[in-house]
Protein backbone atom coordinates (compact mmCIF):
# COMPACT_ATOMS: atom_id res chain seq x y z
CA UNK A 1 0.00 0.00 0.00
CA UNK A 2 1.08 3.18 -0.83
CA UNK A 3 0.28 6.78 1.50
CA UNK A 4 -0.79 9.60 0.42
CA UNK A 5 -2.50 12.44 1.65
CA UNK A 6 -6.01 13.21 1.68
CA UNK A 7 -5.35 16.05 -0.19
CA UNK A 8 -2.76 14.97 -2.92
CA UNK A 9 -5.34 12.56 -3.60
CA UNK A 10 -8.63 14.74 -4.16
CA UNK A 11 -6.07 16.87 -6.07
CA UNK A 12 -5.37 13.91 -8.27
CA UNK A 13 -9.10 13.23 -8.59
CA UNK A 14 -9.86 16.40 -10.05
CA UNK A 15 -7.22 16.08 -12.18
CA UNK A 16 -8.86 12.98 -13.65
CA UNK A 17 -12.18 15.46 -14.07
CA UNK A 18 -9.77 17.74 -15.71
CA UNK A 19 -8.97 15.46 -18.46
CA UNK A 20 -12.34 14.44 -19.27
CA UNK A 21 -13.59 16.26 -22.48
CA UNK A 22 -15.70 19.36 -21.57
CA UNK A 23 -18.57 17.92 -24.47
CA UNK A 24 -18.67 15.59 -21.72
CA UNK A 25 -18.59 17.56 -18.25
CA UNK A 26 -21.24 19.82 -20.37
CA UNK A 27 -23.76 17.51 -20.06
CA UNK A 28 -23.17 15.83 -16.98
CA UNK A 29 -26.35 17.11 -15.11
CA UNK A 30 -26.72 16.66 -10.59
CA UNK A 31 -23.80 14.58 -10.21
CA UNK A 32 -21.53 14.93 -7.32
CA UNK A 33 -18.43 13.35 -7.22
CA UNK A 34 -16.39 13.08 -4.13
CA UNK A 35 -13.69 11.24 -2.18
CA UNK A 36 -14.37 9.32 0.58
CA UNK A 37 -11.99 7.18 2.51
CA UNK A 38 -13.37 3.72 2.62
CA UNK A 39 -15.64 1.84 0.54
CA UNK A 40 -18.83 -0.17 1.71
CA UNK A 41 -17.10 -3.19 0.97
CA UNK A 42 -13.81 -4.51 0.33
CA UNK A 43 -11.96 -4.15 -3.23
CA UNK A 44 -14.51 -1.62 -4.53
CA UNK A 45 -12.63 1.93 -5.85
CA UNK A 46 -15.48 3.42 -6.64
CA UNK A 47 -19.42 3.78 -6.80
CA UNK A 48 -22.04 5.41 -9.30
CA UNK A 49 -25.50 5.70 -7.60
CA UNK A 50 -28.15 7.44 -9.46
CA UNK A 51 -29.96 7.50 -12.53
CA UNK A 52 -28.36 7.58 -15.73
CA UNK A 53 -28.44 10.06 -18.24
CA UNK A 54 -29.75 7.68 -20.84
CA UNK A 55 -32.56 6.67 -18.51
CA UNK A 56 -34.08 10.02 -17.25
CA UNK A 57 -37.12 11.43 -18.55
CA UNK A 58 -39.59 13.69 -18.21
CA UNK A 59 -39.97 12.51 -14.63
CA UNK A 60 -36.75 13.60 -13.85
CA UNK A 61 -36.86 16.38 -11.85
CA UNK A 62 -36.23 17.58 -7.84
CA UNK A 63 -34.49 14.56 -7.13
CA UNK A 64 -30.99 14.44 -5.22
CA UNK A 65 -27.98 14.45 -6.88
CA UNK A 66 -26.26 11.25 -8.19
CA UNK A 67 -23.36 10.32 -6.47
CA UNK A 68 -20.13 9.31 -7.30
CA UNK A 69 -17.57 8.15 -4.69
CA UNK A 70 -13.70 7.43 -5.22
CA UNK A 71 -12.43 5.50 -2.38
CA UNK A 72 -9.32 6.65 -1.44
CA UNK A 73 -7.45 4.07 0.49
CA UNK A 74 -9.31 0.84 -1.60
CA UNK A 75 -7.20 2.35 -4.67
CA UNK A 76 -3.61 3.44 -2.32
CA UNK A 77 -3.90 -0.55 -1.41
CA UNK A 78 -3.49 -2.04 -4.99
CA UNK A 79 -0.85 0.79 -5.96
CA UNK A 80 2.96 0.11 -5.18
CA UNK A 81 3.74 3.52 -7.37
CA UNK A 82 2.40 7.30 -7.27
CA UNK A 83 2.18 6.37 -11.24
CA UNK A 84 -0.12 3.76 -10.15
CA UNK A 85 -2.27 5.95 -8.05
CA UNK A 86 -2.24 8.53 -10.83
CA UNK A 87 -3.20 5.50 -13.37
CA UNK A 88 -6.03 3.88 -11.08
CA UNK A 89 -8.07 7.35 -10.25
CA UNK A 90 -8.05 8.24 -13.79
CA UNK A 91 -9.56 4.70 -14.73
CA UNK A 92 -11.84 4.62 -11.79
CA UNK A 93 -13.41 8.42 -12.65
CA UNK A 94 -13.33 7.59 -15.82
CA UNK A 95 -15.68 4.27 -15.28
CA UNK A 96 -17.80 6.03 -12.74
CA UNK A 97 -18.71 8.68 -14.95
CA UNK A 98 -19.66 6.61 -17.64
CA UNK A 99 -22.22 5.15 -15.23
CA UNK A 100 -23.56 8.05 -15.47
CA UNK A 101 -24.33 7.94 -19.50
CA UNK A 102 -25.45 4.58 -18.98
CA UNK A 103 -22.15 2.44 -20.08
CA UNK A 104 -22.44 -0.38 -18.02
CA UNK A 105 -19.29 -2.45 -16.63
CA UNK A 106 -19.60 -5.29 -19.73
CA UNK A 107 -18.96 -2.32 -22.12
CA UNK A 108 -16.27 -0.51 -20.04
CA UNK A 109 -14.39 -3.25 -19.29
CA UNK A 110 -14.24 -3.68 -22.96
CA UNK A 111 -12.82 -0.81 -23.29
CA UNK A 112 -10.13 -1.27 -20.48
CA UNK A 113 -11.96 0.68 -17.93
Amino acid sequence: MIEMSREAFEDLVAEALDSIPAELTEVMRNVVIIVEDDAPEPGLLGLYQGVPLTERGDWYAGVLPDHISIYRNEILAICETPDEVVDEVRITVVHEIAHHFGIDDERLHELGY
